[in-house]
């Protein structure tokens, strides 16, 4: 079994739609659980009860700070049901507090592709071997199992050089090759540094308050490349919309995730 596989196990406690979890500290940015981990965490626990096993969108609020090393609980609520889409809601507890909430659209795994259309393609990325790998750093152990890499164009403020633009495009994969489904890619979707590094340098902490993950399709190939984008900044909460595609230019996954901006001091 992969790690991630392993860290984000569950597994009943008094009924099918109460689980016991283990959040662990394998997969933190400065010691607190990134979120996209602790968001597939949440929606392998809903597909455990869903009837419908393909993800559509999940949505996370993040309430407080998860611990890095505990037990949790995870109350699971049927929402709706239909022919077509499932919705389930779902509560992490530690210690007796509400660390998050999430909810999640599953759809039929055979569901039929009415329409295909693309109105964009994929960005124009640096090749592998010209791009900057994010280095493994303490307490950021998210990097010791995720193979990032940035774009030399948005990479300078990790020597002191910032753009104009805040985005990050790139690579990434799993250093251990793990094959890619659709919890896989919302921890992907926010494996990248915050895209407002590249024209603000370091902050102190962008917290992420919310988070929308939307799956398309399965992706092909070893690498997936991103794009994560910052427009606006404002009173210190800011965007990120990001998209996820494949070596084969087909869109994977987009993402909006919501966070609040903290100046290095």
């Amino acid at each position: 079994m992969h790690r991630f596989d392993e860290d984000i196990a569950n597994h009943v406690l008094d009924d099918a739609l109460t689980l016991g979890v283990r959040v662990t500290p394998n997969w933190s940015i400065n010691g607190l659980p990134n979120g996209g981990y602790l968001m597939a965490l949440m929606a392998n626990a809903m597909l455990r009860a869903s009837e419908k096993k393909a993800i559509a969108i999940v949505t996370t609020t993040y309430i407080s700070r998860c611990d890095p090393a505990a037990e949790g609980r995870v109350k699971l609520e049927r929402v709706a049901a239909s022919s077509q889409f499932e919705r389930l809601e779902a509560h992490l507890y530690q210690g007796g507090r509400e660390r998050l909430r999430s909810w999640g659209t599953f759809v039929p795994q055979e569901m039929a592709c009415v329409l295909h259309r693309q109105e964009g393609q994929a960005p124009c990325v640096a090749p592998l071997d010209a791009c900057v790998p994010i280095p493994q750093m303490p307490g950021f152990t998210l990097f010791d199992h995720m193979d990032v890499r940035l774009d030399p164009a948005c990479a300078g403020w990790m020597s002191g050089r910032l753009v104009e633009k805040s985005e990050h495009k790139g690579w990434a994969r799993f250093k251990d090759d793990r094959p890619y489904d659709a919890v896989a890619l919302l921890l992907i979707a926010d494996c990248f540094p915050p895209p407002v590094y590249a024209s603000q340098g370091l902050a102190a902490w962008v917290p992420t308050i919310e988070m929308s993950v939307n799956i398309r399709k399965k992706p092909t190939g070893q690498w997936l490349k991103c794009i994560f984008r910052t427009r606006f900044i404002t009173c210190g909460l800011m965007e990120e919309d990001g998209q996820i595609w494949d070596e084969s230019g087909e869109l994977i996954a987009i993402s909006r995730q919501i966070a609040q901006y903290r100046a290095a001091k």
